[in-house]
């Protein structure tokens, strides 16, 4: 298991080493030891098919570190640094993530996170440093052009929900 660090400060790629053999695979996807004082407390998966987007996701209250790994299919996971304070306020991180690849990314509390499914079925397994409150769980809309994001897919599927997202400027005014 690697850390990578990227230009978005707390942003973590992990690159997960994968044994395989004539019987599958065996992939270690976390380990404690690389997050010290980093306390996961809930775990999630999502499914879902072929483009899907969900996000841009994040709590406004008691904001949640998210470190994300795929089970099965790939996902373009994207995820924009909202922390108000930042030097890289607004800017935005993409990174495939997939059962083949082994890629893992720890998103940092104060990131809105989403991704685009991109096969026919794509698990997505989340630890969470913080439990999900549907009250405090604001979208920020995933083709918002000032955050600049290139997504390789004009009409995808949204929930109802991520359809009335809110845009960078409407979240600065909250």
């Amino acid at each position: 298991m690697q850390i990578k660090k990227t230009k978005l400060k707390g942003l973590k790629i992990i690159n997960n080493k994968i044994y395989k053999d004539s019987r599958g695979h065996f992939k270690e996807d976390f380990k404690l030891a690389f997050f010290k004082g980093v306390r996961f407390i809930f775990s999630c998966t999502s499914k879902s098919k072929k483009n899907v987007l969900r996000g841009l996701h994040m709590q406004t209250k008691k904001k949640q570190g998210k470190f994300v790994s795929v089970v099965k299919g790939s996902i373009l996971d994207v995820v924009v640094d909202l922390r108000k304070n930042s030097k890289t306020f607004g800017k935005h991180y993409k990174i495939e993530l997939s059962d083949k690849n082994g890629k893992s990314i720890f998103v940092p509390p104060g990131f809105a996170h989403g991704f685009l499914a991109r096969e026919r079925e794509n698990i997505v397994h989340y630890y969470n440093t913080n439990y999900r409150s549907s009250k405090h769980e604001i979208g920020i809309m995933w083709n918002d052009t000032s955050l600049k994001i290139k997504w390789p897919i004009k009409k995808p599927i949204l929930s109802k929900k991520d359809k009335n997202n809110l845009t960078l400027k409407q979240f600065l005014k909250k």
